[in-house]
């Protein structure tokens, strides 16, 4: 039976890594949930192309994704008073739901780009409270000394599903249809459902936290005070904020560039991002070791600058080979940044603050992403996609300056 949720699990119960089934079990829900991810990446945009033919309108479903990222600061007082597991099981269910419904809608022919609109905001909500929920529950899941190689594996999962479900999914969606993609990414979520369910991560939050009394207020003020204190925190973010405006510049138009401007079939947006997917996956796997010899910031700085210049050429590329080499070497630098990024913030974070130190620093950084993914779609109306991604990858690059910090010193 789990704990209650007013109690708190002491260290000691926390099993070695290896002995750690609860965390095999989450990391195989992930590893599913990604899988489901990358055929949604790639069917969503096919969709909106299909019924509407306008870069715009996927500017806008991508927004509308990204929009409650306004709500993170909230979202993070709700993570910490509230039962974690409770949360990823009603996120899990509700984006089965919906991802499901979509789909079938357009296999029936009678989806509408409004539907799909509404269906993004939501899918969006629930995926912006799941991942703080998440981030917030992993480190009650292992032992301290655990996380790196913990976030290191899960990224590394995470990109074996970048590398393997882009091609299935290119293949699946050339057969059959892109709805038949989005009901295959419900179920999924189903499997994360399941997986969640059978662990024990109820025993997060200590019982002053759930007290009424508490004002929601004056909790996200004490989350943002801690980030803005802690330099290793603030500077980071700032970083990832611009860094995250050019990455999701290219991001959104990038299925659309490929289909629409090089001309590329589903099969082969797969393949691409599926080979890409596979150097993701040496990337993730050496974050851990080289955290060994290099400080966070030496990797943070060249990880981003090589993943900024790469987009950059990418906007330049139409051959299928060169495309693939570019993707290749931005989807490594990404996977090395994302473990350590994540890292840094569960080891500075006291236990009664990770929602809110992880909404807190999402807010930050993806705070323009649903302009990013606007301007993409307007200026890709007007001037193309490869003026998009040539700037994204502009931004990125330089954003990476801010890396260089003197406080990172210390990460």
């Amino acid at each position: 039976m789990n704990e209650p949720i007013t109690s708190i699990r002491t260290k000691n119960t926390v099993p070695s890594f290896k002995k750690n089934y609860q965390v095999f079990r989450f990391i195989g829900g992930n590893l599913v949930s990604f899988f489901g991810d990358q055929i949604y990446l790639i069917a969503l945009p096919l969709i909106v192309l299909a019924i509407t033919g306008s870069p715009l309108s996927m500017g806008i479903v991508a927004a509308l994704e990204r929009l409650p990222v306004i709500i993170q600061p909230f979202t993070g007082v709700f993570v910490d008073r509230y039962n974690r597991k409770k949360i990823l099981l009603i996120c899990d269910l509700g984006r089965f739901l919906v991802v499901g419904l979509i789909g079938s809608l357009h296999l029936m022919d009678a989806l509408s780009v409004w539907e799909i609109y509404i269906g993004s905001l939501i899918v969006g909500v629930l995926t912006q409270v799941y991942n703080t929920s998440q981030f917030a529950s992993i480190p009650k899941l292992v032992q301290k000394k655990d996380l790196q190689l913990m976030n290191s594996i899960n990224t590394g999962f995470f990109q074996t599903a970048v590398f393997v479900g882009p091609g299935l999914g290119g293949i699946l969606i050339s057969i059959f249809n892109p709805g038949l993609g989005l009901i295959v990414n419900s179920f999924s979520f189903l499997v994360g459902f399941l997986a969640v369910l059978s662990l024990d991560i109820n025993y997060s939050i200590e019982k002053k936290e759930t007290n009424s009394d508490f004002k929601v207020m004056a909790e996200i003020k004490e989350g943002f005070a801690f980030v803005i204190k802690n330099k290793i925190l603030l500077y980071t973010n700032l970083a990832m904020l611009f860094s995250v405006f050019g990455t999701t510049l290219f991001l959104t138009m990038l299925v659309i560039h490929l289909k629409a401007s090089v001309g590329f079939n589903s099969v082969q947006i797969g393949y691409l991002l599926s080979i890409g997917g596979l150097a993701a996956i040496g990337g993730s796997l050496i974050s851990n070791l080289l955290r060994k010899y290099f400080s966070y910031r030496s990797i943070l700085f060249l990880s981003g600058i090589i993943g900024g210049l790469s987009i950059i050429a990418f906007g330049y590329s139409k051959a299928f080979l060169l495309l693939v080499i570019m993707n290749a070497v931005g989807t490594l630098s990404a996977s090395i940044m994302s473990p350590c990024i994540v890292t840094i913030r569960q080891t500075l974070s006291p236990e009664h603050l990770l929602g809110r130190v992880q909404a807190t620093s999402r807010f930050m950084t993806w705070l323009l992403m649903p302009v990013s993914a606007l301007f993409a779609g307007i200026i890709a109306e007007y001037y193309g996609t490869e003026i998009v991604i040539m700037v994204g990858g502009i931004i990125a690059s330089i954003a990476s300056l801010i890396y260089l910090h003197p406080s990172l010193k210390r990460a």
